[in-house]
């Protein structure tokens, strides 16, 4: 198969392309202006929290309220009278405290930030997802409750968007925000959106129980999600963007509908007050920042060629650290070429559905420093942590010393499962790794999604699994720092923000040697493996072959644990929007 060359779009594509971007995000900011249209105003905030309030009221129901804009700044908390000041967290499966959040208590407006931030980063102008979208796809199966099929498409998401993560920020400053407990699974946040535009998101906790939907089999009358369904009156998902399919399988975006509701007004909001919440509310309702301002933190830059978004001046293009490091222009060559690849390439969680991926793309060095992020315009917000932590996870878990490094962190009982599982010398052997191969081994049940096997070694047993213990992946935060600003997400320097187990991340090197890591999240896991790989390959045609993938010998998928091969990165069939090649990953 002749080798990929860097692909330069036709003009018909890049108007194509750019249509697509323009229905995702508003004209003016592609090129550099704010749109005022993206602000929730202070009287606004107030009226989705009246109509929350409303319909609690007309439940007989007490909640906790938040109100988060587009950069995640939290604009409002609201405690009803009689609302619990702490809420259960638990998966419904009588799992026992002492299992990762399992039984933990915390607070009811850590919970309510959580799911607002959640239903408006994982959502764009080509998509909505809500909560109940969330809880769908971080389960053990994909569908809930569907028995032997494979894990969901974003396992582990839900350890992301952290507090102690650099990438998210103190309030005051340039987003994007962190979350108090990750990413929700628990219905009842929403997105808020104005002209198809995602200006913020809602979150209601009042049924006391932090928690999930173990079945996708029927329909609930959860109460968080209907009074969070009657806050989004007049700032409701555009019904095309909640109607989106995974491998095929149409995501649940709400099981309220309006129809349900009690109410079509606003309260006063007596008997009740807003509260303060450290770190993330001052107790005084504000309007949002209009994103694509700089006090957004999101802002369109011209270093790549390509449209493209970065974060601010906060993480500039620089030059690697390690041996043999990664150029400056190299770090740009290789987003540059990252992007051209997911402009191209047709998103899997976007309408219309020839929409090109809209994704956030990082580099690291092998020792997990950030060389560069960007995004395309309209990526969901929650893959500019994603991946990062795709970015430094490859990298990472490719060092010959990822091992011993896990075992100074206190990890010995991943370190001597893994080893027992695949390889007496595997983390210490330079064996390449990718998040698709590393979440392969980070599954309950090993291969991915056949029930009653036993788990991979980077998980727990089904038994005591679930998407609040998860494993290695939790278990190099805990709960201190998971609701901790303090940076630092993991006591392992390489690992600032954590790590991810789904896919799209491979790491780099120039000839043998390992240089870093790049991380691809956005529209699609699929796409994300492939706009990771090939944008490293293509990047390295570009540069005469000075960085490129791993050699195929050195690679994970040449392993076979257990008997069951691992997988590397599984590339989709014909994915491109301007060309009918099938298999674009193939031979490299």
């Amino acid at each position: 198969m002749k080798n990929n060359v860097q692909i330069k779009p036709r003009p018909t594509v890049w108007k194509r392309t750019l249509r697509c971007a323009c229905a995702g995000l508003f004209v003016a900011g592609l090129f550099g202006a704010v749109n005022a249209q993206t602000i929730l105003s202070a009287d606004e905030v107030r009226r989705v929290v009246g109509q929350a309030v409303a319909e609690a009221k007309a439940r007989n129901v007490a909640a906790t309220i938040a109100v988060v804009d587009r950069p995640g700044n939290v604009l409002a908390v609201y405690q009803m009278n009689g609302a619990a000041e702490n809420v259960t967290v638990t998966s419904n499966r009588g799992i026992a405290q002492g299992n990762g959040l399992e039984q933990q208590p915390v607070p009811a407006s850590f919970a309510a930030i959580a799911k607002a931030i959640t239903g408006n980063y994982l959502s764009s102008g080509g998509n909505s997802f809500s909560t109940r979208v969330a809880s769908q796809i971080v389960q053990e199966h994909f569908n809930p409750g569907e028995f032997n099929q494979p894990a969901g498409p974003l396992f582990g998401v839900q350890f992301s968007q952290l507090q102690c993560s650099e990438v998210t920020s103190e309030v005051g400053s340039q987003g994007p925000k962190g979350s108090p407990l990750g990413l929700s699974a628990d219905p009842g946040g929403f997105p808020l959106y104005r002209g198809g535009q995602v200006i913020g998101g809602v979150g209601v906790i009042a049924d006391g129980l932090y928690s999930l939907d173990n079945s996708i089999s029927d329909i609930d009358q959860s109460i968080d999600e209907l009074v969070a369904l009657a806050a989004t009156r007049g700032f409701g998902a555009p019904e095309v963007l909640s109607q989106i399919t995974l491998d095929g399988k149409l995501v649940r975006f709400s099981d309220a509908e309006h129809k349900d509701l009690r109410t079509s007004s606003v309260d006063s909001l007596a008997g009740g007050r807003f509260v303060p919440v450290a770190g993330f509310f001052t107790g005084s309702v504000k309007a949002g920042v209009a994103f694509g301002s700089i006090q957004s933190g999101f802002v369109v830059s011209d270093a790549f060629g390509v449209p493209a978004v970065v974060l601010g001046d906060r993480f500039p293009i620089r030059a690697g650290t390690d041996a043999a490091a990664l150029t400056e222009n190299e770090v740009r060559v290789l987003i540059s070429n990252a992007l051209r690849v997911a402009m191209r390439a047709r998103a899997q969680i976007r309408n219309p559905a020839d929409s090109g991926a809209r994704v956030s793309i990082s580099v690291v060095d092998s020792n997990g420093i950030i060389l560069g992020i960007a995004r395309t315009p309209d990526a969901p917000i929650f893959g500019t942590d994603v991946s990062l932590q795709k970015a430094r996870t490859a990298a990472f878990f490719s060092r010959a010393d990822a091992g011993q490094k896990l075992i100074d962190a206190g990890q010995q009982h991943f370190v001597n499962a893994l080893r027992s599982f695949v390889s007496p010398t595997a983390l210490a052997d330079g064996i390449a790794f990718s998040d698709r191969a590393g979440g392969n081994l980070s599954r309950p049940f090993y291969p991915d999604g056949i029930d009653g096997n036993p788990n991979g070694p980077l998980s727990f047993p089904f038994e005591v699994w679930s998407p609040f213990n998860v494993g290695l992946q939790f278990n190099l935060i805990g709960i201190d720092r998971l609701i901790s600003a303090a940076p630092g997400c993991t006591s392992i320097p390489n690992l600032a923000n954590g790590i991810q187990i789904f896919p799209g991340s491979v790491p780099i090197y120039r000839g043998g040697q390992l240089i870093g890591g790049i991380g691809v999240s956005g529209d699609g896991v699929d796409q994300d493996d492939m706009i990771s790989f090939l944008g490293l390959h293509n990047a390295g045609v570009e540069l005469g072959g000075a960085i490129n993938n791993a050699d195929p010998a050195i690679r994970a998928d040449t392993l076979s644990p257990q008997g069951v091969r691992l997988r590397y990165i599984n590339c989709p069939q014909a994915p491109f929007i301007d060309s009918i090649e099938a298999s674009p990953c193939a031979g490299k």
